[in-house]
This record gives C-alpha cells, sequence and structure tokens, in this order.
C-alpha cells in the first residue's frame, strides 16, 4: 500500500518537473502565431545580449577587457539551445531563473579581478596590485552563466525554425534584431537607466510566456528588478558608462566610472596634478591663441587652459554625458566660458573632418579603461592613439604649434612607444617630463613651438634622484632621445597597450576556457543524430562572417568615429543587408553561386592589399561611399551566400545552430588581429569561404539522403 502510494507520488512529482523547470511549459502561450513569437524571441535574445555587454562590465569592472568573451558566451547559448531543440525531454532551468541568478551574482560583486600581465597593459595592472586566486574563477563562472541563460530561450527559437521555412523564420530573425538595436539605440540617446532596460526584457519574456506560468515568472523578473533598481541607486549611464559622483576635497567630485575608481576628478584647477601647468609654465605669458582639447572630459583641462589666458579652447569630449556632468558640477564651470567651444564626437573623427589650425593641441588623458565594441579588441581611444592620429593632428598645428600628451602611463615601455611614436612622426626629439610620487604620470611634448625654449636650457632625457615623497612631482625631464626598438600603434594595429605584436597568454587561456565551454555543451545537449548531422558548411560560413563584421567594424571606427551611435548604425546597416540579401533570393535563383564567391573573394583581395589609412579622404560623403562599397559589399555578397544556403536547407534549426557556433569561433580568431592587424584578418575569412564552398555539395547531398530521419515532428511549446 505505502509502496504504491510512494510510486504514485514519485510519478506525479517526475511528471511535473517539466512544468516545474519551465523550458517546454508554454501551453497556452499569450501569442500563438509562429512568425510574431520568432520576432518576440529574436528581439528578446538580441536585447538580452546588448544588456549582458553593456550591464555586467560596469558592475565588474575587468570584465570590460573581456566584452567579446561574454558575445561569445550568447552565441554559444543561442546555439547550444538550438542544438537541444530536437530532443524530446530537455529539462533545465526557466530563463527567469537564470536571469535572477545572474543578477545576484552581479549583485554580490565579491570578484575583483585584478589582471597581472606583462604582455597588455590594464588599468591596475603591474601596479601595487596581486592576482588572487579567485579571480581565475571570475570569466568562467560569467561566461557560464550567460551561456546558461540563452539556451531555455534559443530551445523555443530552434523548435519554430523547423515549423517555418528557412528564409521566412531567418527573416522575422533579422527583423526582430534590428528591433532590439534599435531600442538599446534609444536606450543610448537617452541615457535611461538599467531598470527600464530589465523592463523591456521583462515585458518580452511575459509576451513569450505562458499563461500558466505567469505568476512565477512575474515573481522572479520582478525580484530581478529589485535588485537591479537597488544598485543603479545614485548612478548616472551615459551611454558608455556607469558613473558615480563621489565629494572631493576641497570642492568638486570624482567621477567613478564602471567600478574603476578616480577615472577623472572634477576639483579646482589649482588642485589638479602638475603635468596639466607643465606647458604653461614653460610658455609664460599667455601665448598660446587657440587650444584644442581631445578628451576634454569633465572639464580640468579646459579650467586650467582659460585659467592661463588661452584665448579660444576648442573641447572634444566623446561621452556626452560626462561633458553634461561638467558643466552641472565642476566647480569652475570652464564650460559656461564664452571662450571655449564644446564639441560631442569622437577626437580622431573630429581631427579628420575639421579645417581649422591650432597653435596647442592637448590629448588630454585619453584613456577610456574600457572598451569600446562588444566584438571586437578596440578601447574607445584606441584609433585616437595611432601613429597616423599623432600625424594627423600634426597637420592641424600652426608654424609655431605645439602638440601636447600627459596621462598616467604607468609603466616604462608606454612611455617609451608613446614618446618614439610622437618623435618620429615630428622628426624631433620630443621634450618629456616625467612625475613620479603617488602615480606614474609624463608629459610629452612635440612641435615648432619647442625651438623658442632658450638653448641648454634642457639636456638630453635624465631622471634625478627621487627622494621619498608621496606628492606628484617631477623625477625626470629632457629630449627623449629616439630608437626603433618600440612597436608603434598604427591604425591597422591599434594596440597601444600591447608591447608588441602578440597574443597574450592571458587571451588564449580564455578561449581554452571557451572551447571547453563548447565541447563540454555541445556534447552534453545535443542529441546523437544532430550531431552526426552537424552543417560543417554552415559553420564555416559563420566564422568567415564574424570575423567580416569585425573589419567592417573597426573600418568604420576609424573613419567616422568609435560611438556608439557610429557602432549602432553599422550593426543595423549589417543586418539590413542581411534583409536585402533574403529579398534577393527570394525573387532570384542564382544558378551559379560560385561567381558570387569570386567577386566576393576579390573585393576581399583588394581590402587587404589597402591600407586603412588610405581611405581617409578629405571629403566625408566620398568617403562614407567609398567604405560603403569597400565594407558592406563584401558582407552584402556574404549575406547572399549565406541566405541562398539557407534557403535550400533541409534542416534550418540544425544549420542555424552550425552558423551560430561558427560566428562564436570567428569572434573567439578576432584576437589574432593582436599578433596580425585587422587587415590580414581578411586571409583567414576567404579561406573559411574556400571551405564552405568545397563543402556546399557535400551538405546539399547529405541533407537529401537523411531527409527523412531529419524532419521529426516537434510541438512548439
Amino acid at each position: 500500500m505505502h509502496q504504491t502510494f510512494a510510486r504514485e507520488s514519485s510519478g506525479r512529482i517526475w511528471s511535473r518537473l517539466p512544468l516545474w523547470l519551465g523550458v517546454d511549459s508554454a501551453q497556452r502561450p499569450f501569442i500563438a502565431n509562429l512568425r510574431v513569437r520568432i520576432f518576440l524571441i529574436s528581439f528578446t535574445m538580441l536585447f538580452f545580449e546588448l544588456l549582458c555587454i553593456r550591464w555586467i562590465p560596469s558592475y565588474i569592472r575587468y570584465l570590460s577587457y573581456f566584452n567579446n568573451f561574454i558575445l561569445m558566451a550568447s552565441f554559444l547559448g543561442i546555439g547550444l539551445g538550438m542544438l537541444s531543440a530536437r530532443r524530446k525531454n530537455f529539462w533545465f532551468l526557466p530563463f527567469p531563473l537564470l536571469l535572477l541568478i545572474m543578477v545576484i551574482l552581479v549583485a554580490l560583486n565579491k570578484f575583483t579581478l585584478l589582471v597581472n600581465s606583462t604582455d597588455v597593459l590594464y588599468y591596475g595592472a603591474g601596479e601595487s596590485q596581486s592576482a588572487k586566486a579567485e579571480n581565475f574563477l571570475v570569466l568562467p563562472l560569467i561566461f557560464g552563466m550567460v551561456t546558461l541563460c540563452f539556451i531555455p530561450l534559443a530551445r523555443m527559437f530552434g523548435q519554430l525554425f523547423t515549423q517555418v521555412k528557412p528564409l521566412t523564420a531567418y527573416t522575422f530573425d533579422i527583423i526582430g534584431s534590428l528591433a532590439g538595436i534599435a531600442c538599446f539605440y534609444i536606450i543610448a540617446y537617452f541615457a535611461l537607466p538599467p531598470l527600464l532596460w530589465f523592463l523591456v526584457l521583462a515585458v518580452f519574456i511575459l509576451l513569450l510566456s505562458s499563461r500558466t506560468a505567469l505568476a512565477t515568472t512575474s515573481a522572479l523578473l520582478f525580484a530581478s528588478m529589485i535588485i537591479v533598481w537597488q544598485l543603479q541607486t545614485g548612478t548616472y549611464w551615459s551611454p558608455y558608462y556607469k558613473i558615480i559622483l563621489h565629494p572631493a576635497i576641497p570642492s568638486g567630485y570624482i567621477v567613478d566610472v564602471n567600478n574603476a575608481g578616480g577615472h577623472q576628478s572634477m576639483i579646482p584647477w589649482q588642485y589638479k596634478e602638475p603635468f596639466y601647468r607643465r606647458v604653461y609654465e614653460l610658455f609664460p605669458g599667455s601665448s598660446f591663441h587657440h587650444a584644442l582639447i581631445l578628451g576634454a572630459g569633465s572639464g580640468s583641462d579646459t579650467a586650467t587652459a582659460l585659467a592661463y589666458g588661452v584665448q579660444s579652447i576648442t573641447a572634444v569630449e566623446i561621452d556626452p554625458l560626462i561633458l553634461q556632468l561638467g558643466k552641472q558640477f565642476n566647480p569652475d564651470h570652464p564650460y559656461s566660458n564664452p571662450r571655449v567651444k564644446q564639441v560631442v564626437n569622437d577626437g580622431r573623427n573630429f581631427l579628420e573632418n575639421t579645417t581649422e589650425h591650432y597653435d596647442l593641441i592637448i590629448f588630454a588623458l585619453p584613456d577610456s579603461l574600457t572598451l569600446t565594441s562588444s566584438n571586437t579588441s578596440l578601447r574607445l581611444e584606441s584609433f585616437l592613439l595611432t601613429q597616423n592620429s599623432i600625424a594627423t593632428a600634426r597637420s592641424h598645428l600652426t608654424k609655431n604649434g605645439l602638440l601636447i600628451l600627459y596621462n598616467y602611463y604607468r609603466t616604462n615601455w608606454l612611455l617609451d612607444k608613446l614618446a618614439n611614436m610622437v618623435g618620429h612622426t615630428f622628426s624631433q626629439e620630443p621634450l618629456i617630463s616625467t612625475y613620479g610620487g603617488y602615480g606614474r604620470g609624463a608629459v610629452i611634448m612635440a612641435g615648432p613651438r619647442l625651438q623658442e625654449l632658450p638653448p641648454g636650457k634642457f639636456a638630453l632625457y635624465h631622471e634625478f634622484p627621487n627622494p621619498a615623497n608621496d606628492r606628484l612631482h617631477v623625477i625626470g625631464e629632457g629630449y627623449y632621445p629616439l630608437t626603433t626598438a618600440s612597436t608603434p600603434a598604427t591604425d591597422d594595429w591599434p594596440f597601444l597597450y600591447l608591447v608588441g605584436h602578440s597574443f597574450p597568454m592571458l587571451y588564449i587561456e580564455g578561449l581554452a576556457m571557451v572551447l571547453v565551454f563548447a565541447l563540454g555543451g555541445t556534447l552534453t545537449l545535443a542529441p546523437r543524430n544532430v550531431l552526426r548531422r552537424f552543417d560543417w558548411h554552415m559553420f564555416f560560413l559563420g566564422a568567415a562572417f564574424m570575423l567580416l563584421e569585425v573589419k567592417s567594424l573597426t573600418t568604420f571606427s576609424l573613419l567616422f568615429g568609435s560611438t556608439w551611435l557610429v557602432n549602432s548604425l553599422v550593426f543595423f546597416a549589417i543586418l539590413s543587408s542581411v534583409l536585402l540579401a533574403i529579398l534577393f533570393n527570394s525573387r532570384f535563383k542564382v544558378k551559379r553561386i560560385g561567381l558570387v564567391y569570386l567577386l566576393l573573394f576579390g573585393i576581399l583581395i583588394f581590402n587587404i592589399l589597402l591600407p586603412p589609412e588610405a581611405l581617409l579622404l578629405n571629403n566625408p560623403v566620398v568617403r562614407y561611399i567609398l567604405a560603403s562599397m569597400l565594407a558592406f559589399g563584401p558582407v552584402f555578397l556574404a549575406n547572399i551566400i549565406f541566405t541562398n544556403s539557407f534557403r535550400d536547407s533541409e534542416t534550418a534549426d540544425i544549420a542555424f545552430a552550425s552558423n551560430l557556433l561558427g560566428i562564436m569561433f570567428g569572434a573567439g580568431l578576432e584576437y589574432f588581429s593582436m599578433l596580425t592587424g585587422y587587415r590580414l584578418l581578411l586571409i583567414p575569412v576567404i579561406a573559411f569561404y574556400a571551405l564552405a564552398l568545397l563543402l556546399r555539395g557535400r551538405s546539399g547531398l547529405k541533407a537529401q539522403g537523411q531527409e527523412a530521419e531529419t524532419m521529426v515532428p516537434t510541438e512548439v511549446t
């Protein structure tokens, strides 16, 4: 009797377990239309991907340097979820619960990733910090959590793909992705806080859920939003940063971005670091008439220039909110002075487009402390701090102009690299003042104005005896001898914070971790019959396209700035080209797809041979047209190739999952740009498309032979 009752109770528990776990429990959904659900899921996944990339590193600071890994986790999770769609019994935690766990993990914020690396320089690395053992857990912990979050969404997505024609499903997928990008564009434009991001996500999750799970789903989403709301209290959110203002002594504020501490300070100019004033001390008497300040921030550089009598100042800052906070809270109120012209723009883009000349150009501590993009290793200032950019700045100096760079450079090799970049550009030994004490700062000066200094005033650079002193003070000064030992940052290799062309072990270890997750997840979640039909043709198309997208993004960042607006428009244009390719393939039957491959190879080879700076034409309209042809031409042809193959796919869900895993693989290969530069990334693009072409015929025969086995009916849940 008791045994029978126990068996019945156990049976009820096991029968209800799938409902509790929630993955396949969407009976009586609010929206049942297949196409609308594909749109909603695509929007949700793209929006959630951008949310993770934007929100997580703002609290776990050094994940800013691993944004690409969050992107790879997103693609891996979507790919694994789609591969699992053909499993009949699949018990998994529901997305709202996984989201809550991820939010709690970020909120606890136990780990501060301290990266000690001799290969690549990060803010804080190699100073007084030492990496703790738990730091090695941070990246796999977040990577695994993001991957898990995408799996239940993507499983539902994969099930829908088996019930709609491939190109129709792909069309609504792209439209949903475009809507997700547009939504995040609005969020960035109005600097909306994360609570609203999570609210948008919650609305779409509820639309996708079932009526039976509404109460549980709502409760979990509400719990996540409560934590997000508590975390964002007292913060400002710009298109790039989470910003907190801390009161400073004697007045003003310390600007803390993404938990980085003192990113910059809004205090009276007299209390700022002495390297702000060094150029005016060497050239006294209000001798500068028109100054350009790149990276003006909250206004300290501008306030110092005004105090020393500079007559006209153009202050360029990429972050509109930091500029606005400077207007409101800087105690010197420099942006209220009529002698100051404010410009919200990327510094390099401003240099390329301005027609004015200046007798003083200042690169004012341009260190973003974070990356600019989700799928490149670029930082906001990457193209501003290249030898090509310095040459552009030199062309905008007057006949007696002066170029200044100052910052906390932290290491001798970085100072040596910048000094040689500046010196070789100006064909003169730059004048350098270095500072020690509570930091390692320096001022680098070059330009015709140096000739006005009295002969013999400065000898070759040498350092002085350094008494113990906590105050920032000059520890060395003089003309810096030039060498060719350091590797300059260029527009093709814009990696100032790398010692030289290399593939840092830090990223090799990270990519090895990704490989373990990918292999383990694929073998665990994908049914064996699905693994046997894995589409390598679509895999290589995905890997090639990801690298092609990276090259397009870096090209437009160079030509039009590394702003959030440019990045959003590039992604929007790429997805729009996908829609055009779908329309093309739905209207026209391409009988000789090999000709499209050959045309693609030709344009890619031309891009390899063309230096990136060759596109920096004076006319911005001509520059845009030429760049669009060279960057988006290959993207459009690549989409023609993909949609042509996808249209004829007999297993759309497996083909799409294979493509996504290939995209993840390509995102990892992007780090090879640190070794080769961005142009040479097009060589593996050509190789992958060639492999895809060779595998195309085999994939088609394989699909035809297994058609009966493949089309297993599934129930959309």
